[in-house]
């Protein structure tokens, strides 16, 4: 059985055709999707043009499921549902899945997401295609094992940041930040 195709690329907001979504920062204590039994990441939003340089990386298109893990305010589940893919979106913190269900609501794709309050080391991610990834280290170690055992092959798989530590890459870019954007810089890596 061939291994999913592995990516590491940046996780987080929307653009599609020229429509911008306005994005809400979020104070450093919210968590992202996390284990319960682990510490739990600050909450940072992703730049709109790394989310689109990600998904456009992974070839996210029509028919395509996209798990995003950790997926904070929604916003890759609900840039992929503009590409015509279903966004998936698993967090821990209610609020920011109850943010998700709106925003999605509000760009017209409500239909084409889900967003739910789910551990992504417990979650089923066997009918992802794609999946996003923007969690602490110590996780990306812990969520290895499962993405090899659920995921198809020829899934391909994108994080932000951080690395699965012995999985190379098949791409890496760098991409520039227009506008100064909190906890990321003025570039973010993606492979």
């Amino acid at each position: 059985i061939s291994p999913p195709i592995f990516f590491l690329s940046p996780y987080s907001l929307l653009m599609r055709g020229g429509l911008l979504f306005m994005y809400l920062f979020f104070s450093v204590g919210t968590a992202s999707a996390q284990s319960e039994s682990t510490e739990r990441a600050p909450f940072v939003t992703t730049p709109l043009e790394v989310v689109q340089r990600m998904l456009l990386l992974a070839k996210t298109g029509p028919g395509d499921v996209v798990f995003d893990l950790g997926s904070g305010d929604g916003r890759i589940p609900i840039a992929a549902a503009t590409m015509g893919a279903r966004g998936v979106g698993l967090e821990l913190d209610p609020a920011l899945v109850q943010l998700s269900q709106r925003l999605a609501l509000e760009a017209g794709v409500a239909q084409r997401t889900e967003f739910r309050v789910q551990d992504v080391l417990q979650a089923d991610l066997s009918s992802a295609i794609v999946v996003t990834v923007f969690l602490l280290p110590s996780l990306m170690s812990r969520l290895m094992p499962k993405l090899m055992t659920e995921l198809r092959p020829g899934s391909r798989v994108v994080t932000h940041a951080f690395y699965f530590p012995s999985w190379k890459p098949d791409q890496m870019e760098q991409v520039a930040v227009q506008a100064r954007h909190y906890g990321v810089g003025d570039s973010a890596q993606i492979m």
